[in-house]
């Protein structure tokens, strides 16, 4: 994704801060919704996720988000090396493990801080004009993803709206909070000790989840101290009914982000009694079907291969015989 708008130099900076706000959930302002209206269940179901996700509990989410079987079936898929999820929901996922490793080097502290200092400090109208471009670049790659419905695409213009302005006006280029923040994510990053994905396969999806709760709050913590608040965003979720039919329900939602209201319209889909975003478990019904399919092409490869053998073997022993007189 090239962005001719803005720097390679701020990039990194002001997308990876800004484009956190897409690990939120599903278009257009109304009356904000009754806070102390009673929540309907689907409605309570996607609160819970998004609690999960404010206490830093990325195993309670996985499993708040999927039904058991097929939570069981995920973690199956990640031991079996057919899976990462629930990483791949997250914004920029190709790039977690690289931001892991830079941040878990030994030099890492000393190396980014000189790198701030050389490219980001003292730059404060270049990464207001930098964030300005990511937020007319970004709404107009949305209009033109056909991954995403409508109301998705509504709802996500709305959020890099919201960032786009909030990191132009964020103390982005100040040393001192600059340093606090390279100090708490390497140290985060270097207890979690997951730079790569061999790591990711040996710790297991829990334990690997485990891990990165951490660094999850971390980064957080980096974000509130640059006056963007997730957890706020989390907790402040409400959302009401707008329609169910049977196991289908429309949700209409609004959070606060950066200090202004995002409204956005979510599907959920009741399964085993249970209600969940309908679009992750899309995406999990086809990673799922996706595995099954790798399994089973594995399997039929090893039963070739072993009949192959079996059939060398044979050839071989019936020409080693002794010849009968």
């Amino acid at each position: 994704m090239s962005m001719p708008l803005m720097t390679g130099r701020y990039r990194p900076w002001v997308m990876s801060l800004s484009l956190c706000g897409l690990l939120l959930v599903g278009a257009c302002k109304r009356d904000t919704i009754d806070p102390d209206a009673p929540a309907a269940e689907p409605v309570a179901a996607l609160q819970q996720i998004a609690q999960n996700l404010a206490d830093n509990d990325l195993v309670g989410y996985a499993r708040a988000s999927v039904p058991p079987a097929q939570y069981n079936r995920l973690r199956v898929a990640w031991s079996d090396g057919h899976s990462r999820w629930p990483l791949t929901d997250l914004p920029l996922d190709g790039q977690l493990l690289p931001m892991l490793a830079a941040l878990s080097a030994p030099d890492a502290p000393k190396r980014l801080q000189r790198s701030f200092d050389t490219q980001i400090a003292g730059q404060a109208a270049g990464v207001r004009q930098a964030a300005h471009s990511m937020g007319l670049f970004g709404v107009q790659y949305l209009r033109n993803q056909a991954d995403y419905s409508e109301d998705e695409r509504a709802h996500y213009s709305q959020v890099v709206d919201a960032l786009s302005r909030w990191a132009a006006a964020a103390p982005l280029t100040d040393r001192q909070r600059a340093k606090t923040t390279i100090t708490l994510l390497t140290a985060t990053a270097r207890t979690a000790g997951l730079s790569t994905d061999a790591e990711l396969q040996a710790a297991g999806m829990e334990g690997s989840l485990r891990r990165l709760g951490p660094f999850a709050k971390a980064l957080k913590t980096a974000l509130a101290s640059y006056g963007l608040s997730l957890d706020a965003a989390m907790t402040g979720l409400r959302g009401e009914l707008v329609s169910q039919q049977g196991d289908t329900a429309l949700l209409r939602i609004q959070y606060p982000l950066a200090g202004e209201q995002i409204e956005a319209q979510v599907r959920m889909t009741r399964r085993d009694g249970h209600w969940y975003l309908a679009r992750t478990l899309e995406e999990t019904d086809a990673l799922l079907k996706a595995a099954d399919e790798a399994v089973a092409a594995q399997a039929e490869h090893d039963a070739q291969r072993a009949a192959e053998a079996e059939a060398a073997a044979q050839v071989k022993d019936g020409a080693s015989a002794p010849a009968k007189p």
